[in-house]
């Protein structure tokens, strides 16, 4: 029974490492601060947002964010929509990759009878890799419209044939069991 067990873990442990080395999916952000929201302003006026982890590249990011804008286009029984404002941020952070300047490895500890145990840390000794990190998250500001697209404005989308274009390039979260 504890081989069973043991196999059960190792595959739960595996499916979650695999799911922290991917690009955010498309989903709604509800567990995590990673995937797509919406705030409804007025009726037929929305912010919509897609916030990516930091495999996810910045065309993603907007593809996500203008596939989510059609989506919530037709489920609100809409035909068109116009981007009024559109925004990404870049958040750049550097992270340490090794050992931490505070672990074991970097203190010396000596007795010494005056004081007893002391700790002294060694300034010559900097193993540390750092590592840029890069997170994108898109906002945009839509307003919805029915019948058929206005022509000539660069900035208005027809939800169809978004939705139609896009859904080969959307990864979708998996189902929860």
């Amino acid at each position: 029974m504890s081989r069973v067990k043991t196999a059960l873990f190792s595959a739960v442990a595996l499916a979650g490492l695999a799911a922290c080395s991917t690009s955010t999916p498309y989903g709604p952000a509800v567990d995590s601060r990673y995937g797509f929201s919406e705030t409804q302003i007025e009726q037929d006026r929305w912010t919509v947002s897609f916030s990516g982890n930091s495999l996810t590249d910045l065309k993603t990011v907007e593809t996500y964010l203008l596939y989510r804008a059609a989506e919530l286009t037709v489920q609100n029984g809409y035909d068109y929509f116009e981007m009024i404002d559109r925004k990404v941020d870049e958040d750049k952070e550097l992270r340490s990759v090794g050992p931490s300047p505070y672990s074991p490895a970097f203190a010396f500890r000596y007795y010494s009878p005056r004081w007893g145990w002391r700790s002294t840390f060694d300034p010559y000794f900097n193993d540390i890799t750092l590592r840029e990190v890069t997170r994108y998250e898109g906002i945009a500001e839509i307003i919805m419209g029915q019948g058929p697209k206005p022509a000539g404005n660069p900035r208005v989308y027809d939800a169809e044939d978004v939705l139609m274009n896009l859904s080969g390039k959307v990864m979708r979260a998996p189902a929860p069991y």
